[in-house]
Protein backbone atom coordinates (compact mmCIF):
# COMPACT_ATOMS: atom_id res chain seq x y z
CA UNK A 1 0.00 0.00 0.00
CA UNK A 2 2.99 2.06 0.95
CA UNK A 3 4.41 1.95 -2.92
CA UNK A 4 0.89 2.61 -4.61
CA UNK A 5 -0.02 5.49 -2.08
CA UNK A 6 3.33 7.44 -2.91
CA UNK A 7 2.93 6.79 -6.80
CA UNK A 8 -0.49 8.48 -6.59
CA UNK A 9 1.22 10.99 -4.83
CA UNK A 10 3.88 11.86 -6.91
CA UNK A 11 1.61 11.95 -9.94
CA UNK A 12 -1.01 14.49 -7.62
CA UNK A 13 1.85 16.30 -6.66
CA UNK A 14 3.08 16.88 -9.88
CA UNK A 15 0.09 17.97 -11.41
CA UNK A 16 -0.81 19.76 -8.64
CA UNK A 17 2.67 21.92 -8.69
CA UNK A 18 1.88 22.47 -11.61
CA UNK A 19 -0.89 23.49 -11.82
CA UNK A 20 -1.11 25.37 -9.02
CA UNK A 21 2.09 27.19 -9.61
CA UNK A 22 0.74 28.65 -13.02
CA UNK A 23 -2.31 29.79 -11.67
CA UNK A 24 -0.52 31.34 -8.69
CA UNK A 25 1.71 33.47 -11.20
CA UNK A 26 0.92 33.73 -14.84
CA UNK A 27 -1.27 36.46 -16.33
CA UNK A 28 -4.74 35.52 -17.19
CA UNK A 29 -4.20 36.37 -21.13
CA UNK A 30 -1.49 33.59 -20.62
CA UNK A 31 -3.48 31.06 -19.12
CA UNK A 32 -6.61 31.46 -21.79
CA UNK A 33 -5.08 29.55 -24.49
CA UNK A 34 -4.84 26.47 -21.60
CA UNK A 35 -7.60 27.27 -19.23
CA UNK A 36 -10.68 29.20 -20.95
CA UNK A 37 -12.61 29.85 -18.15
CA UNK A 38 -10.05 31.77 -16.02
CA UNK A 39 -11.48 34.82 -18.12
CA UNK A 40 -15.16 34.35 -15.90
CA UNK A 41 -12.85 34.11 -12.23
CA UNK A 42 -11.11 37.34 -10.55
CA UNK A 43 -7.72 37.71 -10.57
CA UNK A 44 -7.49 37.41 -6.70
CA UNK A 45 -9.81 33.89 -7.10
CA UNK A 46 -7.20 32.63 -9.90
CA UNK A 47 -4.18 33.16 -7.52
CA UNK A 48 -5.70 31.97 -4.23
CA UNK A 49 -7.13 28.54 -6.39
CA UNK A 50 -3.84 28.57 -7.55
CA UNK A 51 -2.00 28.36 -4.04
CA UNK A 52 -4.03 26.34 -2.82
CA UNK A 53 -3.30 23.38 -5.44
CA UNK A 54 0.09 24.39 -4.47
CA UNK A 55 -0.69 23.85 -1.10
CA UNK A 56 -2.63 20.25 -1.72
CA UNK A 57 0.55 18.90 -3.57
CA UNK A 58 2.68 19.42 -0.67
CA UNK A 59 0.33 18.18 1.99
CA UNK A 60 0.33 15.12 -0.26
CA UNK A 61 3.64 14.49 -0.08
CA UNK A 62 5.39 16.23 2.97
CA UNK A 63 3.61 15.16 6.06
CA UNK A 64 4.29 11.41 5.24
CA UNK A 65 7.80 12.72 4.02
CA UNK A 66 8.55 14.06 7.59
CA UNK A 67 6.41 12.12 9.61
CA UNK A 68 5.05 14.75 11.59
CA UNK A 69 1.15 14.83 11.66
CA UNK A 70 0.73 12.48 8.34
CA UNK A 71 -2.98 12.47 8.30
CA UNK A 72 -2.84 15.82 6.73
CA UNK A 73 -1.97 14.10 3.79
CA UNK A 74 -5.60 12.18 4.18
CA UNK A 75 -6.80 15.84 4.48
CA UNK A 76 -5.43 17.25 1.29
CA UNK A 77 -6.31 14.07 -0.60
CA UNK A 78 -9.81 14.79 0.59
CA UNK A 79 -9.40 18.89 -0.24
CA UNK A 80 -8.37 18.16 -4.26
CA UNK A 81 -11.22 15.64 -4.32
CA UNK A 82 -13.51 18.64 -3.35
CA UNK A 83 -11.34 21.12 -5.69
CA UNK A 84 -12.19 19.18 -8.39
CA UNK A 85 -15.75 18.39 -8.03
CA UNK A 86 -15.65 22.26 -7.60
CA UNK A 87 -13.89 22.50 -10.88
CA UNK A 88 -15.92 19.72 -13.06
CA UNK A 89 -19.33 21.95 -11.76
CA UNK A 90 -17.37 25.31 -13.48
CA UNK A 91 -16.87 23.14 -16.90
CA UNK A 92 -20.48 21.64 -16.97
CA UNK A 93 -22.22 24.56 -16.06
CA UNK A 94 -19.74 26.38 -19.08
CA UNK A 95 -20.81 23.82 -21.15
CA UNK A 96 -17.75 22.00 -21.65
CA UNK A 97 -18.39 18.66 -21.07
CA UNK A 98 -15.14 17.45 -22.90
CA UNK A 99 -12.96 19.21 -19.91
CA UNK A 100 -14.31 17.09 -17.84
CA UNK A 101 -13.05 13.93 -18.40
CA UNK A 102 -9.84 15.09 -16.66
CA UNK A 103 -11.57 16.28 -13.53
CA UNK A 104 -12.82 12.55 -13.06
CA UNK A 105 -9.29 11.38 -13.69
CA UNK A 106 -8.37 13.43 -10.76
CA UNK A 107 -11.32 12.57 -8.41
CA UNK A 108 -10.22 9.12 -8.49
CA UNK A 109 -6.85 9.57 -7.99
CA UNK A 110 -7.07 11.70 -5.41
CA UNK A 111 -10.08 9.50 -4.06
CA UNK A 112 -7.51 6.47 -3.96
CA UNK A 113 -4.83 8.97 -2.19
CA UNK A 114 -7.49 9.74 0.37
CA UNK A 115 -8.02 5.62 0.40
CA UNK A 116 -4.60 4.70 0.37
CA UNK A 117 -3.81 7.17 2.65
CA UNK A 118 -6.28 5.80 5.06
CA UNK A 119 -5.03 1.95 5.11
CA UNK A 120 -1.68 3.43 5.29
CA UNK A 121 -1.71 6.35 8.08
Amino acid sequence: MTVAYWIVAALLGLFYLYSGGVKAVRSPERLKPMMAWVDTVPLPALRALGIVEVLGALGLLLPPLTGIAPWLAVAAAAGLVVLQIGAMRLHLSRGEVRETGLNITLIVLAAAAVWLGTVWV
